[in-house]
C-alpha cells in the first residue's frame, strides 16, 4: 500500500488551459450531476442553522439547545468517519442513497419529537447521515477528474458549496416566517431530490475496490500512513484556527466598539473575495507544488488573525479578513484536493473521510476553544491563533511533501 509518503510525482503537462471552463467541459455527466446535487442539497440545509431556535422556540432551555448542537456535531464527525469506510466498500451510488434517504426521514421527524432525549438521538443520526455521502462524493469528483484537474474541480465543489451555504439562511429566514414545519420538510424534500439525481445519473458501479479480507473497511491503513496523519493534523489546526471568525471575531469587534454592521461587513467582504476569486487563483495554484501553496495559506493564515492583535481599530479587522480570505482562496482548493491526490486507490473514501472528519472535528472544537481563549486572553489570543496557524504550516510541510517532490529540486 502507499500513500503520501508514497505518490508519484507526475510530470508539469498540465494543459495550458485548465481553468474553470475547460474543466466542466472535460469532466464527465456523473460529476455534473454531482455538481448539481450538492448544490440543490445546500441550498435546503437549514437544521444545524436554525437548531437553537427552533428548540428555544419549541420550549427547551438554552443549555440544553447548545448540547442538542453539540451533539449534532458529534453525530457529523462520525457520520463523516462512516462514510468513508462505506465509501470504499459499496461505492458512491449506494452511500448516497443510503445518506440521502436516511436525511429525509430523519430531518422531519424531530418536529413530532417531545422529550429531549429522543431529540438528541434524532439530531445526533441527522448530523451523521447529512454527511455520509461526502467522503464518497469527494472520491468520485476525483476518480472522474483527471489528476491535473483535481484541484480545479475541488475549488468548483467549494463554490458550489460556498453558494448553498450563503443562499440557505436567507431562504430558511423566509421558510421559518411562515413555520419550522416547512423549513424542515423543505429541507427534507431537498435531500430527496439529490437522491433522485443519484439513482438516475451516478454511475452504477462502485465498491470495485472493496477492502480485501485482511482489511475490513476500518481506518488503520490511513494511520498507518505516518505523513498522511500529519497532513490529517494540518487539516483539524486549519479549520480550528479558521472558524474563529464566527467565534471570537465578533467577540472582539464589540469589545473595541464596532457595531454589529461592522462584523457583517467583514463576513460580507470575505464571502466576496472568496466567490470572486478563489477560481481565478486556483487556475495558477494547480500548477504548483501542494506543499507550496498549503505553506502560502498557512502563513497567510497566522497573518491575518495576528493583524487582529493590534489596536488599530478597524483597520486592523478589514487588514486581517483581506489577508485570511486570501489564505482561504489560495489553500482552500489545494488541501480539499490534496486526498485524492494522496490516496491509493482502494482507500480513496477513508482518506477523504478522515481529512473531512478532521475538518468538521475542527468546527466543533474551534468554536468551544476559541472563546475560552478569549474570556481568558482577550485580545493576545490572536497572536495565540497566529502561532497554532504556523504549527500547521509545519504539519502540512513534512505530510505534504512528497506530492510534487520533482517539482521541489
Amino acid at each position: 500500500m502507499t500513500g503520501v509518503a508514497g505518490v508519484e510525482a507526475e510530470p508539469r503537462t498540465e494543459p495550458a488551459d485548465a481553468g474553470v471552463l475547460a474543466t466542466l467541459r472535460a469532466t464527465p455527466a456523473p460529476v455534473r450531476a454531482l455538481l448539481a446535487g450538492v448544490l440543490v442539497n445546500q441550498l435546503g440545509t437549514f437544521f444545524q442553522a436554525y437548531l437553537v431556535l427552533f428548540l428555544t422556540a419549541r420550549g427547551f432551555s438554552s443549555a440544553q439547545a447548545g448540547w442538542a448542537l453539540g451533539v449534532y456535531g458529534a453525530g457529523l464527525v462520525t457520520g463523516l468517519l462512516a462514510g468513508g469506510a462505506l465509501g470504499d466498500r459499496l461505492g458512491p451510488r449506494p452511500t448516497t442513497l443510503l445518506s440521502m434517504a436516511g436525511s429525509a426521514v430523519l430531518l422531519p421527524a424531530v418536529l413530532y419529537l417531545h422529550q429531549y432525549a429522543a431529540v438528541l438521538v434524532v439530531v445526533a443520526l441527522v448530523g451523521a447521515s447529512t454527511q455520509l455521502f461526502r467522503p464518497a462524493a469527494s472520491a468520485m469528483l476525483a476518480t472522474h477528474t483527471a489528476k491535473q484537474r483535481r484541484v480545479m474541480i475541488f475549488a468548483v465543489y467549494r463554490l458550489v458549496q460556498n453558494i448553498g451555504a450563503t443562499t440557505a439562511p436567507l431562504l430558511g429566514a423566509l421558510l421559518v416566517a411562515v413555520s419550522y414545519d416547512l423549513l424542515y420538510w423543505v429541507e427534507a424534500a431537498s435531500t430527496a431530490a439529490f437522491a433522485v439525481l443519484a439513482v438516475f445519473l451516478f454511475p452504477r458501479g462502485g465498491g470495485e475496490h472493496a477492502p480485501q479480507s485482511g482489511d475490513r473497511g476500518g481506518y488503520l491503513p490511513v494511520l498507518r500512513d505516518r505523513r498522511y496523519t500529519l497532513f490529517l493534523l494540518a487539516m483539524f489546526l486549519n479549520v480550528f484556527v479558521y472558524v474563529q471568525y464566527v467565534a471570537v471575531l465578533p467577540l472582539a469587534m464589540r469589545s473595541a466598539g464596532l457595531t454589529t454592521g461592522w462584523y457583517a461587513a467583514m463576513l460580507s467582504l470575505n464571502g466576496f473575495m472568496v466567490v470572486a476569486f478563489e477560481l481565478l487563483m486556483t487556475k495558477v495554484t494547480q500548477r504548483r507544488p501542494p506543499r507550496y501553496v498549503a505553506a502560502a495559506g498557512f502563513a497567510l493564515l497566522a497573518l491575518g488573525h495576528s493583524l487582529y492583535g493590534l489596536q488599530w481599530g478597524v483597520a486592523a479587522f478589514v487588514a486581517g479578513t483581506v489577508v485570511w480570505s486570501l489564505a482561504e482562496l489560495i489553500g482552500g482548493p489545494t488541501m480539499f484536493a490534496f486526498p485524492a491526490l494522496a490516496a491509493p486507490e482502494e482507500l480513496l473514501s477513508r482518506y477523504q473521510g478522515a481529512a473531512q472528519a478532521m475538518y468538521g472535528l475542527g468546527t466543533v472544537l474551534g468554536p468551544v476553544c476559541g472563546v475560552a481563549l478569549w474570556l481568558a486572553l482577550g485580545p493576545p489570543v490572536w497572536w495565540v491563533f497566529g502561532l497554532t496557524s504556523l504549527a500547521g504550516l509545519a504539519a502540512a510541510w513534512f505530510g505534504m511533501r512528497r506530492v510534487g517532490a520533482a517539482h521541489e529540486s
